[in-house]
């Protein structure tokens, strides 16, 4: 089994990013929970309380969140010891309000719950206990060190009812903040390992590629040898005079070294595509211009009523021949010519900074399993082994160089295939290409 690459730090999961910002939001329903309560309990339940001093303490917890704001916007990966920390910070700045109002009397003390279900759903075994650890010692503490509470004589309620409306209270935010973030926080998860799974597959699909192209490289220096041969064999039968008054042998002969020339193009492009050294400067022409040449060097061997071409492109660019991109207009152009009965079409037009290429055939369309699962390998309902590679090579290509491949079928019979590509992909900025 081919082994899964390590994932690339540029394409690292933002599932850590996602969840900074959940907890930024909950710090933020923390601090307008927090200055409320406050202010109700001291101005107009009448409770004496350190009322400055909390405030500094919820001044804080917005720098915090102004500080984790600006961090997540100059960078997009958040590492596990931030977001430990992150609730760490949330656990004192707790621990030190409620010293404030009564310790552990103060019934809001089961708001370390929170920071408890966030640790165990977002961070590691030890670093979760550490939370547990960290919140029970506060509890401990907060038992026996504390400034009480002082109701004022004309409060109606007893020390019982004001603590129980108040546990009530907490059960209430408990509950609900639970509820609302450990759903958002599962979305992220799951988000993230669905990236993963798809990312995974990418790696595979790309191995895949690589063991492919390695074979075909191979093949195509196996081949070298014996197709040179035949080519100095067939190029002197074209001049034996024998065989020159036999015209319908002549005529066989020259097919035959017109086939041999087309085998040798098509090493030379697997050769070239693979990265062997040519000594050649990379092509610069007009996007107008590298349109007319695939079209052109197709037809010459599918045939000219094969293809209807439809350049819708206003301008012209300058761009690097890519043999790449022409391999894949070639390729999506024969499945759609041998799934036809009428000509081709290919439409060609620019979307913005995106040069998008539209194939339509008039065949039955795609079957609903190959559009599911399009660009898959050995998707193919022709029925021949090692068939549906033409669509995962082509998906991948166009990956590969920032583009896309869409395919649909047509309300009124055929299919379509849409090559979307970024024009800097293949524009010539006058630097040499890579």
């Amino acid at each position: 089994m081919a082994s899964i690459p390590d994932i690339e730090p540029g394409r690292a999961i933002r599932v850590g990013a996602a969840n900074m910002r959940q907890l930024i939001t909950l710090r933020w329903l923390a601090v307008m929970g927090q200055f409320t309560t406050v202010m109700i309990v001291h101005f107009w339940i009448g409770v004496q309380l350190p009322v400055g001093r909390m405030l500094v303490v919820v001044g804080a917890l917005v720098v915090l969140n102004l500080v984790s704001l600006l961090r997540l916007r100059s960078r997009q990966h958040i590492a596990h010891q931030e977001i430990f920390t992150a609730l760490l910070l949330d656990v004192i700045a707790l621990a030190v309000l409620l010293y404030m109002s009564g310790g552990a009397t103060n019934p809001f003390i089961w708001l370390f719950l929170i920071q408890i279900v966030l640790s165990a759903i977002l961070l590691d075994r030890w670093s979760a206990w550490a939370v547990v650890g960290v919140t029970s010692t506060c509890f401990v503490l907060l038992r026996v060190w504390h400034e009480p509470l002082v109701l004022p004589p004309t409060l109606r309620l007893g020390l019982l009812d004001l603590y129980l409306f108040g546990a009530l209270t907490s059960f209430v935010l408990n509950a609900g903040l639970i509820v609302q973030f450990v759903t958002r926080i599962n979305a992220n998860l799951r988000a993230g390992d669905a990236q993963l799974a798809q990312m995974r597959q990418q790696a595979a699909e790309e191995d895949h590629i690589v063991r492919m192209g390695l074979l075909a490289t191979g093949a195509a220096h196996e081949l070298g040898t014996p197709l040179a041969l035949l080519s100095v064999i067939t190029n002197d039968w074209t001049h034996r005079q024998d065989l020159l008054t036999l015209p319908d042998l002549s005529e066989e002969v020259e097919d035959v070294r017109l086939a041999v020339e087309r085998c040798k193009r098509t090493v030379s492009g697997i050769l070239m595509a693979a990265g062997e050294p040519r000594g050649e400067k990379p092509t610069v022409t007009s996007l107008a211009t590298f349109l007319q040449d695939v079209t052109t060097e197709w037809q010459d061997r599918a045939g000219t009523g094969n293809l209807r071409f439809e350049n819708h492109i206003d301008g012209d660019l300058k761009i690097v021949s890519d043999i790449t991109l022409k391999q894949v207009i070639w390729n999506v152009l024969d499945n759609a010519l041998e799934a036809s009965s009428a000509p081709v079409t290919l439409a060609a037009q620019r979307d913005g900074a995106d040069l998008v290429m539209v194939v339509r055939d008039a065949g039955p369309g795609f079957a609903e399993e190959i559009l599911r699962d399009f660009g898959k390998p050995y998707r193919s309902t022709k029925g021949r082994h090692g068939g549906g590679l033409g669509l995962f090579l082509v998906v991948n290509a166009m990956r590969k160089m920032g583009g896309a491949v869409k395919a649909h079928n047509e309300p009124t019979g055929g299919a379509s295939v849409v090559l979307t590509l970024p024009l800097s992909a293949i524009e010539w900025t006058g630097a040499p290409a890579r």
